[in-house]
């Protein structure tokens, strides 16, 4: 599959930082931007750029909060062509801590929101586009709205907003291909001048399989991560999808020797990917919180207790 117009998308420290409070170390960060660097992929994403009044640097580790300085630190010295991305979410950003793009190593900042605060995002993304930066916005927990809230949202992004692309976010791990053909075409239907991006989530294995999908219906901007590393069971892996573009500016070679030093030792520390829990929370479109939960207590593998206290939230 190669089409020159797709743009890959690395979140491995974005949405791997989920697993640790975002407390890579900058060696580990170094390591992984060099290599994405080396591998091709359009964009790198190395965490939130979330506000340092509402969150404390004592809980959270630096990805949290993504301070120019902290990027350069990571990015000086390594020759790239890959942009950086940082994202944030809708009321956790302070406008008066970011700088204009001419002034910051970003390049891209991607704004995370539910359908409910799709005003609130289009607001945010016009002061980042007006700043300078490349943007988007990101509908979360899509599977959970697909009525006719979606089609109020999308209209007002066609319309009012300035990003690049709107991403469908399978945050539960929840969409088959069906689904997902449907929002493809959904959201090319009123995003006529934007590109349509996909960032799926492996709860029931299914994160490369819907990412093929969405590039079958020509969603041009792909997200991935490393190993498939992310919040519980984890997100398409980014080896998958550049061996998949069969796109010559791709070099797999870099991602392999990466996951290879640092993913499988760091994979004996933390825990992601496909686990039964959050294959059942993907089952129930719930969100992997619960299943989050019950892997961190001492009924870890008590797999059909868990199913059947979901079973029961649905029927409530």
């Amino acid at each position: 599959m190669f089409r020159p117009q797709i743009k890959v998308f690395d979140c491995t420290i974005r949405d791997g930082g989920l697993i640790n409070n975002h407390d890579f170390s900058y060696d580990f960060v170094r390591a992984v931007y060099k290599a994405l660097s080396a591998a091709g992929v359009d964009y790198i994403e190395l965490g939130y750029k979330n506000s340092s009044r509402l969150f404390s640097n004592k809980e959270y580790g630096p990805w949290k909060f993504c301070s120019d300085e902290d990027i350069l630190r990571v990015t000086e010295g390594i020759e790239s062509h890959s942009k950086i991305s940082v994202m944030v979410d809708v009321d956790r950003v302070d406008m008066e801590e970011v700088k204009s793009a001419s002034e910051s190593p970003v390049d891209m900042v991607r704004v995370a929101a539910y359908v409910k605060d799709i005003d609130k995002a289009i607001f945010l993304a016009n002061n980042f586009a007006a700043k300078g930066y490349e943007t988007t916005i990101n509908i979360m927990a899509i599977s959970r709205d697909q009525g006719p809230e979606l089609d109020e949202a999308l209209r007002q992004i066609g319309e009012e907003s300035k990003v690049l692309a709107v991403y469908i976010v399978d945050s539960f791990g929840a969409l088959y291909q069906e689904q997902v053909e449907y929002l493809v075409k959904k959201f090319k239907t009123y995003l006529k001048d934007k590109e349509v991006g996909f960032h799926g989530h492996n709860n029931q294995q299914l994160a490369f399989g819907n990412t093929i999908e969405a590039i079958i219906h020509d969603a041009n901007f792909l997200d991935g991560t490393v190993y498939g590393i992310g919040r519980a069971a984890g997100n398409c892996p980014l080896e998958l999808l550049i061996g998949f573009l069969k796109n010559p500016k791709f070099n797999i070679r870099a991602v392999l020797d990466l996951i290879s030093k640092e993913f499988i030792p760091l994979r004996e520390k933390i825990e992601w990917g496909y686990i039964i829990p959050y294959a059942i929370a993907g089952m129930m479109n719930q969100h992997p919180k619960a299943a989050m939960a019950l892997r961190n207590s001492e009924s870890k593998e008590n797999y059909r207790e868990f199913y059947e206290s979901l079973v029961d939230v649905e029927m409530d």
